[in-house]
């Protein structure tokens, strides 16, 4: 099993080319199901996850073509509608091709999801929002059966809670549904403007992209021919290095980086003490020498994004004075706090709530990571930490960072991949 080692203490300097995001490239790719015609999908990250949603794909009959950020996909030959355990228990977003797949062909058996560990992620918002447009469902065996033998129909979902997935569940699923789909209270990130955007280049009518009300117009059945679709930059990869940069005092360059997606977390490093200047296209950020504390509330986009919680505590870990962070979106999101103290970080926790004391020094250890996110944190309190860190299990990295060792060491840290 492969573990990254690293030695603590470089300075970071130069330019980082951001990936594609994965979170936008998984709905995108799933949505393909919603046509019978050739598609091509640029600007795809190179990681685990991806793959495995194009393999599902293949299993389903279609055709795809995949080098590194290009993928060619024809879903016209799909011959099953059935999405297997063997697949779907490796990544939650499989869950994506429930709604394509059973507006196109009526019917589907998709088994319920896997994943990281962070918490309950309960289907059932996707599930009674299909309902409402016509599904008939059944969970037996560990798969949820779904048939809609005359074709969905257009109905007012409203999602008592925000939810990402079931957003965009709902979204390709009326695309092909007959009449009006109008969700209120759904998931406002730039991944649900991106996948809107590329139903309305195939045709469908949308109102509301990028708002918490959506509407869109079906087309009753009639498959989507797609133009090809450049996968946005990823926000999280980009925060990511952002904070790399700060927790190491360093001053670096993102390229392929949209800043607006990152309004709230620049705006907590500069509270930090950080200074950003961004380009339409790049972010520029200095790190200072002493990182001011922080509080931080997770919350849905635009507010600030679960997934740079765990990097933030990190760079917390050695700010000057007291940093509170309150995880409201996910129960089990503090897996990573007892493998940061194991590199000397000073960190409490009460219910959802981190009290992170900043220590002047953080010491390396072997550590090991619990999920995507985590993993990336430990990597970030490695590069600063003194001596040499051995972050194991990074599987978890490997399924939601292109090349993060590499891209790394090209700004300058002392970071391996080895094997055990």
């Amino acid at each position: 099993m492969d573990y990254l080692e690293i030695e603590g203490g470089a300075k970071l300097s130069g330019n980082v080319i951001i990936s594609g995001a994965k979170n936008s490239a998984l709905p995108v790719i799933a949505a393909t199901i919603l046509s019978d015609k050739p598609v091509t999908l640029t600007n795809l990250p190179n990681v685990v996850d991806i793959r495995t949603l194009l393999k599902l794909l293949t299993m389903l009959g279609g055709k795809v073509e995949h080098d590194n950020t290009i993928a060619h996909i024809d879903n016209g030959s799909i011959s099953s509608t059935k999405a297997v355990y063997e697949i779907v228990s490796q990544m939650r977003a499989s869950i994506l091709v429930l709604g394509p797949l059973l507006a196109r062909f009526k019917h589907c058996e998709v088994s319920l999801p896997g994943g990281c560990a962070i918490g309950q992620r309960p289907i059932d918002m996707h599930l009674k929002a299909l309902e409402q447009m016509g599904a008939i469902i059944e969970i037996k065996g560990g798969y949820v059966r779904a048939d809609a033998p005359n074709g969905l129909h257009g109905a007012k979902i409203v999602f008592d809670k925000i939810t990402v997935g079931g957003t965009e569940n709902v979204l390709m699923a009326a695309a092909l549904a007959k009449g009006i789909t109008t969700i209120v209270n759904a998931a406002k990130e730039p991944e649900i403007a991106q996948l809107c955007e590329m139903l309305e280049n195939a045709g469908v009518k949308i109102e509301g992209i990028g708002t918490s009300e959506i509407t869109i117009e079906g087309t009753d059945g009639k498959p989507l021919e797609f133009k090809t679709t450049e996968i946005i930059p990823d926000r999280i990869e980009a925060g990511t290095y952002l904070c790399a940069a700060a927790i190491t005092h360093s001053t670096i360059t993102l390229q392929n980086a949209d800043a607006n997606h990152l309004k709230a977390v620049i705006d907590k490093l500069e509270a930090m003490g950080c200074e950003c200047k961004s380009t339409d296209t790049t972010i520029t950020i200095h790190g200072p020498e002493k990182l001011k504390p922080v509080h931080i509330i997770t919350t849905e986009y635009p507010g600030f994004p679960t997934d740079m919680q765990a990097q933030f505590m990190a760079i917390a870990a050695i700010a000057d004075g007291e940093s509170i962070i309150e995880e409201r979106l996910f129960e089990n999101r503090f897996m990573h706090v007892s493998e940061l103290n194991r590199l000397g970080a000073d960190i409490w926790l009460k219910g959802n709530l981190a009290a992170v004391h900043g220590v002047e020094k953080l010491y390396g250890a072997d550590v090991m990571a619990t999920d995507l996110r985590a993993s990336s944190a430990l990597v970030l309190g490695a590069l600063v930490a003194e001596g040499t860190t051995r972050v194991r299990r990074i599987y978890h990295l490997d399924r939601g960072y292109d090349d993060l060792e590499g891209k790394l060491s090209k700004l300058g840290a002392k970071i391996t991949r080895r094997k055990e």
